[in-house]
């Protein structure tokens, strides 16, 4: 990869000679199967380019006199004549010859004239046809930059960041949800692009994408292209092409953006850096997005800006600690206030009963009042399905997945039982299998279930869910996301795509069904993730005009992390958990290392995670902490059994002498006979 960065293209060979293989294919499936490499060579074969058949008037026929002539020789000829007619009104050659040029294309002569008469006049030689390559991202030909006005506490900013940046190399920008962060942002990329140099703007997702692409394509037009995994293999080369040709200066994308073959970056802007989704963890390369700007950034000697209305607990740190720049930016644009956050307990029901709707009374009635003043509505439910799972009320019996430890997620509109890790499904279970009792009950609910509640207590509101399931072709976000704006739906009900980044106008309420269950979960980064996903999801809510409302329905609205969130509070938060990570040695004060074992001999996995265990002890030093082998909360995936070791060792430790002990141990495990089939998958500081 690093080779690539330099030339930009690489030929099999090279590829061969750099990984030490005889045949490269082993790297580069990995390095594709990541997103972080496009085979040109290959491609070659598969890249079909976009191309169009035109039309155009011969050369010998471009002279007034001769067209004169050739009309009056078609007299008789009432088709062929017609489309040399018809030719001279849509190219008025007679006035700029050199219009015929670019000729018509033909599918539009075709539709309007004689396809024989065309045909004729091809073999006459009085027309020509050629055929030209189009691009998948055409140009606006009426595009026109709007202004952009920056506030005066924006034109601060937008100068702290550039001392920061002077300073450090890197500028945490951080401001409170719809404080107007896109715009400095925009600003410092028109800086850039004046002095000659691309820029890299990375977003986490394609959803978050989708909206703020539109918004850069207003500025930045033809300069601006857009990557991610959506987009075809041919768009994808094009993008790629087009970054190595000098055609696109502004790259907006994903994460696996960082590979595209820039030569000259003066900038890179990783929006929302705390999301998770920066990580890359299956398959290999595993990496860290935005980590990996950070190199490239040292690559290139650019400036990099990190932004985030919740940053991350690492980012925060850094910034606190001198080492990157730190920019606050604590009121929203236009002076509006923060939108008001309360708590409502969910619905109760008695033991054993089904509950009939998730909506709480207090929330049905903020839904109706909103829906009545002509405002839209977010619900947010991060957890997609029906319901998580079934269970036989008679012995608790649930259907699990055969080839993951977990339980299978109902979908209700297709009628089946389904995996979310191997996809795995099957019909829906009637009856128990291990009782044979009907009495099988839902437990837990699903967007699908928030949607299909919604339809009844609201049926004059026009309805949409955003998920994995219901965005799986290519536009879907991009549609949804237009009418959402258009008004053409009122309440939008999604997972975390629906949670960040978005930006609408007439949104006043947001509902978040279940606080709960993204708190309660055995991860040390749970409440961080919680804190930033429900103060995301809330700045959704009254962008634009008065201030929005948020409503969250809680079992328990006294936890600490709830409370932060009501308060708007991210530095309370910060402070609070920063003692907890330095109290248990976590990150940042700490850097793991994750080493997953795999196997599909459950046995054989358990004693394979120990003779690893007993290998790193003799590696490793003391003052790194190993844990014994154990079992993740998900301890079977697609039919292999995981076990688990993690190394925590301090942040100025020096890694790589560590990671060359780590091979050692794991090529000293995986060279004995007996476990030359398990797989042991490295990572560094997992998410």
């Amino acid at each position: 990869l690093t080779k690539l960065k330099s030339t930009g293209t690489l030929s099999y060979d090279q590829v061969a000679d750099l990984s030490g293989l005889k045949s490269p294919y082993p790297v580069i499936k990995k390095l594709l199967k990541a997103d972080a490499i496009l085979l040109l060579e290959k491609v070659k074969d598969r890249y079909v380019p976009k191309t169009e058949k035109r039309i155009r008037f011969h050369e010998h026929y471009l002279p007034a006199f001769k067209l004169q002539e050739l009309l009056n020789e078609l007299e008789r000829w009432d088709k062929q004549q017609e489309v040399v007619l018809y030719m001279l009104q849509q190219m008025p050659v007679l006035r700029s010859p050199e219009i015929n040029q670019g000729g018509l294309p033909k599918a539009q002569i075709k539709a309007r004239c004689s396809d024989s008469a065309l045909n004729t006049l091809l073999k006459k030689d009085v027309l020509e046809e050629f055929e030209v390559r189009l691009s998948r991202f055409p140009l606006d030909p009426n595009h026109q930059e709007p202004e952009l006005r920056l506030s005066p506490r924006q034109t601060e900013v937008r100068q702290e960041v550039l001392q920061a940046l002077d300073e450090k190399g890197v500028a945490l920008l951080h401001g409170v949800t719809g404080s107007g962060k896109t715009e400095v942002l925009i600003q410092m990329i028109k800086d850039t692009l004046q002095s000659g140099h691309q820029v890299l703007f990375l977003l986490p997702e394609i959803a978050l994408t989708t909206q703020l692409a539109q918004r850069l394509k207003r500025f930045f037009g033809e300069v601006l292209g857009i990557y991610h995994s959506r987009y075809s293999e041919n768009e994808r080369v094009e993008v790629w092409r087009g970054v190595l040709e000098g055609r696109f200066q502004v790259v907006a994308g994903v994460r696996s953006s960082i590979f595209l073959p820039f030569d000259d970056l003066g900038l890179i802007i990783v929006d929302e850096e705390h999301e998770a989704s920066y990580k890359q963890f299956d398959p290999a390369p595993r990496y860290h997005a935005r980590d990996m700007a950070l190199v490239l950034a040292r690559y290139h000697q650019c400036p990099v800006i990190l932004s985030s209305a919740t940053p991350s607990l690492e980012s925060f740190y850094l910034a606190q600690t001198g080492k990157y720049g730190l920019i606050k930016l604590e009121e929203r644009f236009g002076g509006l206030p923060l939108p008001k956050i309360s708590f409502a307990e969910p619905p109760q029901v008695a033991k054993g009963e089904q509950l009939l709707f998730h909506f709480g009374e207090r929330l049905r009635t903020d839904i109706e009042a909103a829906l009545e003043a002509g405002e839209q509505v977010i619900l947010f439910q991060n957890r997609r399905g029906y319901a998580p799972y079934l269970q036989c009320s008679a012995c608790s019996w649930i259907p699990k997945c055969e080839n993951c430890a977990v339980s299978l997620t109902y979908h209700q509109y297709n009628q089946e039982l389904r995996c979310h890790y191997c996809g795995f499904k099957k019909p829906l279970v009637r009856s128990c299998e291990a009782c044979s009792s009907t009495a099988m009950q839902q437990v837990g609910f699903g967007t699908q279930r928030i949607e299909e509640e919604a339809r009844l207590l609201f049926p004059q509101a026009k309805i949409q869910r955003m998920d994995v399931d219901t965005t799986r072709s290519r536009d879907a976000i991009e549609n949804m996301i237009d009418d959402f704006a258009s008004g053409k739906i009122d309440i939008l009900i999604g997972t975390q795509m629906v949670s960040k980044g978005l930006d609408f106008e007439k949104v006043s309420l947001v509902g978040v069904m279940d606080a709960d269950h993204m708190i309660h979960f055995p991860d040390f980064r749970a409440h961080e993730r919680a804190f930033q996903m429900l103060t995301q999801v809330s700045g959704r809510s009254g962008r634009k005009k008065e201030q929005g409302r948020v409503l969250m329905q809680t079992r328990d609205y006294g936890q600490e992390v709830l409370q932060f969130v009501q308060k708007h509070n991210y530095e309370g938060f910060y402070k609070q958990e920063i003692e907890e990570r330095k109290q248990y040695f976590y990150p940042p004060f700490a850097r793991i290392i994750l080493l997953r074992v795999k196997s599909m001999d459950k046995a054989l996995c358990q004693k394979a995670a120990e003779r690893l265990h007993a290998a790193l002890q003799l590696q490793i030093p003391d003052d790194v902490t190993l844990t014994l082998p154990h079992e993740p909360l998900i301890n079977k995936v697609r039919n292999r059994y995981i076990r688990e070791v993690v190394l925590f060792f301090p942040r100025d430790y020096p890694a790589k002498r560590l990671k060359h002990r780590i091979a050692n141990a794991v090529d000293q495990v995986k060279g004995e006979k007996e476990f030359g089939k398990i797989r042991i998958i490295l990572d560094v500081d997992p998410v």
